[in-house]
């Protein structure tokens, strides 16, 4: 049989294969975080027909004759470059604008993704749209533990509370007229609140005198007495005053006339609070707002990195799994070690060029057409070839 006609056979199953993936390219082109892959081909072994001579003396060497014997598929490869960022608005929307990829476990099996379409299941827990569950480090009393610790899934504690924190400092503003007259008195009440969350009423009484202005605080039965003076306005002694464990800071008081405005801007203790909502830092830290105001990390998802992220193999689902070519992944955080960084409220679109894929789809279209004429030309000196014998 020719040659030629094995060698198109085999032209026509490359170019099938740049046809199927070129299509794969085309029907994912709106797949979140899809990478494109392409088609390599290159030439299979050679029939040697004549060797090569060396150069004599009398004579000139010659070059060998090789005929080929067709094509087949290198390799498929896969084009990691980042995609463009398209805005969602959901807070477990998450894109790595990096080389990093999240790692989810499905099934007892770790895969990586660049897909970052989370949500929230039942149980709490940060899981993909097929329910692999993502892995993290989850905050253990408000602290998250090092990148180094073993992975686990991220569950948003539903029922998490903020700790109350008992008060240590009020600081105190405004302006007490100095036009007041010797005896007149201005009361301030300030809530503020024990190891435990519970609240109480401290009280300041500000009492006009020669020299400028005393101060009387009670806390139930602690009490403190302090003297403010002025100059100007501006105050010149006694900024601060002591009431058992609660320091005052009145440095921020004024005395002009016709102003009656002192009362407290500020103290640092607070109540118990429930969990609000989260955001996310791009350093991928699930930062929890609660109702007391209160900020505190729930978790920090973990982004993975290989060495030869082209060997990772496809598993579906837009995952991968590893390879043998592809290392071992490297777990890290966002922002360190070339992971990359993480936009919250964003995904990653696909990469696929579409101009590029019909290119390449007229370019295998052609080239499955002409090595079928290749083997139309084939037959028709085949059928020669039998009429010979006519």
């Amino acid at each position: 049989m020719l040659r030629a006609l094995y060698s198109a056979i085999s032209g026509l199953r490359s170019h099938q294969t740049m046809l199927d993936v070129t299509g794969n390219n085309i029907a994912n082109v709106n797949t979140t975080a899809f990478k494109a892959s392409a088609t390599q081909f290159q030439d299979t072994l050679s029939q040697l027909t004549k060797g090569a001579s060396g150069a004599q003396a009398a004579a000139g060497g010659s070059n060998p004759a090789q005929i080929g014997l067709g094509v087949q598929v290198a390799a498929i490869s896969t084009n990691f470059s980042q995609g463009s960022a398209q805005a969602t608005g959901r807070a477990t929307d998450m894109m790595i604008s990096g080389d990093g990829f999240f790692v989810v476990q499905s099934g007892g099996e770790t895969l990586y993704t660049r897909a970052g379409s989370f949500s929230f299941d039942s149980a709490g827990r940060l899981v993909t749209p097929d329910g692999a569950m993502v892995q993290g480090w989850t905050a253990v009393n408000g602290e998250v533990p090092s990148a180094g610790a073993v992975v686990g899934p991220i569950t948003l504690p539903q029922n998490a509370v903020a700790p109350a924190t008992k008060t240590t400092a009020v600081t105190m503003s405004g302006n007490l007229p100095a036009g007041a007259a010797l005896g007149d008195k201005l009361v301030r009440d300030v809530d503020v609140y024990d190891p435990t969350g519970e609240t109480r009423t401290l009280t300041l009484t500000f009492e006009r005198t020669a020299t400028g202005w005393d101060v009387d605080g009670v806390d139930g039965a602690t009490t403190a007495t302090g003297a403010m003076t002025f100059a100007s306005g501006k105050l010149t002694g006694g900024g601060t005053l002591a009431i058992g464990d609660i320091n005052i800071d009145l440095t921020g008081v004024t005395g002009y006339a016709g102003l009656d405005s002192v009362a407290a801007t500020h103290q640092d203790g607070r109540e118990p609070g429930t969990l609000q909502s989260f955001s996310l830092s791009k350093d991928g830290t699930l930062v929890g707002s609660f109702s007391n105001g209160a900020t505190e990390p729930i978790a920090r998802i973990a982004l993975a990195t290989f060495v030869n992220a082209g060997g990772l193999e496809k598993a579906g689902g837009s995952t991968y799994r590893t390879s043998i070519n592809s290392g071992a992944a490297a777990m890290g955080t966002a922002g360190s070690g070339g992971v990359g960084s993480l936009m919250g409220g964003a995904l990653e679109m696909s990469n696929v060029d579409l101009s590029q894929e019909f290119t390449n789809l007229i370019v295998a279209q052609r080239g499955f057409q002409a090595n079928a004429r290749i083997i139309t030309t084939s037959d028709e000196v085949l059928q020669e070839l039998t009429n010979l014998k006519r």
